[in-house]
This record gives C-alpha cells, sequence and structure tokens, in this order.
C-alpha cells in the first residue's frame, strides 16, 4: 500500500491503517467454506495527491472516524440522532457524496481503506459542504465484528464490489453467505442492503446468495430497479455505452 506523501497527525487515522495491522486474524471469524479471514478489501495502489493530502490534514481531524474494538455510539459521532447507513468500498467517493447531498437527513458511515479514495471523498466534503458523511479506513469485516451492534443500521450499500473475474479467483467475492448474515443482522427490521455490480456471472451469484440469506427478502421478483438515490458514475457510463449491463439488487430486512 502506497503512503502519502505526508503523514497525516499521530491523532487522526491515517490512510495506513489496515485490518491486518489493527486487528489480529485470530480474532475475526473465517469464512467457513474456503478456511480464510472474512475481509471486505484487496489492497491497490495508487497516488495520494496533494489536494487529497491537504483534505486529509484539514479535514481528517473531523471526518475520519478512528476504529475502535467497542460499539459505536452514533449520535455521539454524527453530532445529531438519525438513520444510518454503511458504505462498503467506495472507491474515489463519487456516489458516496452524491447521496449524502441528495440524503442530508441521513448518517453515512463508509469504510475504504484506499487511501487516494478515502482523500478524494475528504476532498469532496470540502468541496460540498458535506457534514453527514464519517469515513473509517479500515476493514469493513472488522468495523461490522466489533463496532456495530445488531439492528442499528437503516441500510447498507456495496456498490460495484471487484467481480474476481477468473473462476479460481471467485471464493474472494465479497459478497457471500458469511459476509451477508452479518451484514442482515446488523440492519434494523425493515433495513435494507443494496448491491450493485456490472458483472453478470457476479449478480447472478449475488442473487442466489442475498436469496439464501433467511433474515433477507427481495424488494423485487429478481433484479431491482436502479433507486433514484444511486448516481451513473462516470465508469458506469462508460460501460454502458459499450454495452454492459448494470444489475442492482435490493435486499429488506424480514
Amino acid at each position: 500500500m502506497n503512503l502519502p506523501a505526508t503523514a497525516p497527525p499521530p491523532d487522526v487515522p491515517g490512510p495506513t491503517d489496515s485490518a491486518d495491522a489493527a486487528d489480529p486474524a485470530a480474532t475475526t471469524p473465517r469464512n467457513p467454506r474456503y478456511g480464510q479471514r472474512l475481509k471486505s478489501f484487496v489492497k491497490r495502489g495508487g497516488r495520494t495527491t496533494d489536494g487529497q493530502q491537504r483534505a486529509y490534514d484539514e479535514l481528517g481531524p473531523t471526518y475520519l472516524l478512528p476504529y475502535r474494538a467497542e460499539p459505536l455510539d452514533f449520535a455521539a459521532t454524527f453530532g445529531r440522532e438519525a438513520p444510518t447507513v454503511l458504505e462498503i468500498g467506495f472507491g474515489m467517493g463519487e456516489a458516496t457524496a452524491h447521496i449524502a447531498a441528495l440524503m442530508p437527513e441521513t448518517n453515512f458511515l463508509c469504510c475504504e481503506v484506499h487511501e487516494p479514495g478515502v482523500g478524494a471523498l475528504l476532498k469532496r466534503i470540502g468541496e460540498q459542504g458535506l457534514t453527514n458523511i464519517r469515513i473509517c479506513a479500515h476493514d469493513a469485516v472488522d468495523v461490522l465484528d466489533h463496532m456495530l451492534p445488531t439492528g442499528t443500521l437503516a441500510g447498507i450499500h456495496v456498490f460495484f464490489p471487484d467481480p474476481w473475474h477468473k473462476k479460481r479467483h471467485n471464493k474472494r467475492r465479497l459478497i457471500q453467505s458469511p459476509l451477508v448474515a452479518k451484514l442482515a443482522d446488523r440492519l434494523q427490521p425493515g433495513g435494507y442492503l443494496h448491491c450493485a455490480t456490472d458483472w453478470q456471472p457476479y449478480a447472478e451469484q449475488m442473487l442466489e446468495v442475498l436469496s439464501a440469506e433467511p433474515m433477507l427478502r427481495n424488494s423485487a421478483d429478481g433484479w431491482a430497479e436502479k433507486p433514484h438515490y444511486r448516481p451513473l458514475t462516470k465508469f458506469e457510463n462508460r460501460g454502458l455505452k459499450l454495452g454492459h449491463g448494470v444489475w442492482d439488487l435490493v435486499f429488506i430486512k424480514r
């Protein structure tokens, strides 16, 4: 993982945070099917720009949430009582910022370990004056296990996770039964889990896995219509122009 040009202050959770460094694998559940530790990410390269680093330095103390293995106080974290949505893996934060601006009455807790992406979202927060986002630059599985109690989330967003195209790598996909059970457990009754992908074989696997989770029910007969809040990103628009499909799935906590 690349380090930013200038490290953030010691009391700011910086872009070098990772699940492997902060939480021993022995304390984190493993995927029972494959014997691997459940993780929500794969480390990627990329350079943190000067603008992103300034956002780390100036906005990090307010909007970066340190990982702590203890239940999260939502009201203290966001400074208000409001429904909270968890986002796992927000990339460069384009969709996250759009949704947060569209839904100011909702809190967004966002997990991402890719430091340029974290810096990019911090930059968008400053540019757009957003106050309803907090970023935890840490593995979302650890956050689920240790910070989010049962029945506390109004919604969960998982948009365009790595599809792991090769069949031998399919086991690395994020949306698998063990994680889905955790996600469903953290939702409030009536809360929703929204997944989206542009890779049809992964979409089919998502539908199968989500449909098999007894705590969830499909909000649609198969694929869902794209909810109004999810924007078309530049990446998604390029794919659509090339004839690629996009599949949304929205499941509700029973």
